[in-house]
């Protein structure tokens, strides 16, 4: 069994969850501070469209914006000689793109449910928006935010169709793991896809579980 695929996968849904772990508890965290509802939604539409939108879609707006004749694309090569389109740094973007919203809905769903007299009563005290982030609002939300980033961390790991897109099938460089699962089925290698297979039911039977302690903990906790 190659494997490159598992390792690339490694380490693209690795950094993938430390960027859109970040990014979507700001992005919350701002969306449930707009005041006005119908910017809120507009906000929160746009965030969570990478959801449903279908992968290859949300691939094909990535390589509209990123191929190397493209604006931003263009810009990366130019100034920083950094080619995105077909690169490793593309199956991070795809991954980012399509488990963010996963992160950012779990960590906004999480931080509407904190009791809005514990932020009350923090204004009152005179402390600050930021110290009102960190000593009520993010602990009081914990548990929201990790299951999310689990999450997020499983399906950036399986993400396929904007991979596909922006980033190519390129052994050895952006082929991860669902891509070589498709690859040797296409191959008639069925029992090379099998292997990979085995390995995607495992991480993912994992995750669950490890959401599922997290949840078991945080509510263990809270009993006391």
């Amino acid at each position: 069994m190659d494997w490159s695929p598992i390792l690339i996968s490694a380490k693209t849904a690795s950094l993938a969850i430390v960027i859109t772990f970040f990014a979507g508890i700001l992005a919350a965290f701002l969306v449930v501070r707009i005041r006005h509802e119908k910017w809120k939604m507009i906000w929160d539409g746009i965030l969570t469209l990478p959801l449903v939108l279908p992968p290859t879609v949300a691939g094909f707006f990535l390589l509209y914006l990123f191929g190397v004749k493209r604006p931003i694309g263009r810009f990366f090569l130019e100034f920083f000689g950094v080619k995105i389109a077909f690169s490793w740094g593309a199956t991070v973007l795809a991954a980012v793109v399509i488990s963010f919203p996963l992160m950012y809905r779990s960590a906004r769903g999480a931080f509407e449910q904190v009791n809005g007299d514990l932020i009350d009563a923090g204004r009152t005290l005179g402390m600050s928006e930021w110290k009102i982030f960190w000593k009520i609002l993010f602990p009081n939300a914990l548990s929201g935010i990790l299951s999310g980033g689990i999450l997020a961390f499983a399906r950036g790991l399986g993400e396929f169709g904007a991979t596909a897109m922006i980033a190519g099938n390129i052994a050895g460089k952006t082929r991860t793991l669902p891509l070589a699962v498709y690859s040797d089925v296409a191959a008639g290698n069925l029992e090379g896809a099998y292997q990979y297979v085995i390995v995607l039911v495992v991480i993912s039977f994992l995750v669950v579980t490890g959401m599922n302690y997290v949840t078991y903990i945080f509510q263990k906790f809270n009993r006391r």
